[in-house]
């Protein structure tokens, strides 16, 4: 196995290298308009998946797969002279459903469109079923008779400080209640 970060850029040089050679070197009359959209490479170097797309009809797409397929040797050949790998990984072209996808997610987000401007024309005339204000508010003439006045609290004498009434330490033990080292 190999380092999953050298395959990466393995991969990636042949994409470069495989874009080059159909762009400058390739001249078959069937190649239509391609680009090589990615290249993947399993782990141990030795097979490569160049994906491309064609712009055109279905019938240049076969014909430019048709060119691919006989150039795969030449290509394969450059790969292994610009890359100087021990093993010239064999190439396979593959035809990225790209765009036919992103037409796809464009129909399904122009019908969410459509769905959600109908509901909205059926929500303009609508009112809330039931009451406005679904919740009860508390009346402010309601009040509990067990409720106590803030003001009517307790002062523990047990739970303050032991500390005079000049700040000083009247217990003598360090001024916060804890056994140890007196505070300075």
């Amino acid at each position: 196995m190999v380092d999953a970060a050298r395959a990466r850029k393995l991969a990636d040089r042949i994409q470069q290298i495989v874009a080059e050679m159909l762009e400058r070197r390739i001249k078959d009359p069937r190649l239509g308009f391609v680009t090589v959209t990615d290249t993947r490479i399993t782990n141990d170097l030795r097979d490569a998946t160049v994906y491309y797309t064609v712009y055109g009809s279905d019938g240049e797409r076969a014909e430019t797969a048709a060119a691919l397929e006989s150039a795969k040797g030449v290509i394969r050949t450059e790969v292994g002279r610009k890359t100087g790998v021990r093993h010239t990984p064999s190439i396979t072209f593959v035809m990225d459903s790209l765009m036919e996808n992103a037409a796809h997610i464009d129909d399904l987000l122009a019908k969410a469109r459509a769905r959600d401007a109908e509901v909205a024309r059926a929500a303009q005339g609508a009112s809330p079923a039931g009451e406005a204000n679904p919740y009860r508010a508390a009346d402010p003439d309601d009040e509990d008779p067990d409720d106590e006045d803030p003001d009517d609290e307790d002062l523990d004498d047990e739970d303050a400080d032991d500390e005079d009434f000049d700040g000083h330490d009247a217990a003598g033990d360090g001024g916060d209640g804890r056994s140890g080292r007196p505070s300075s």
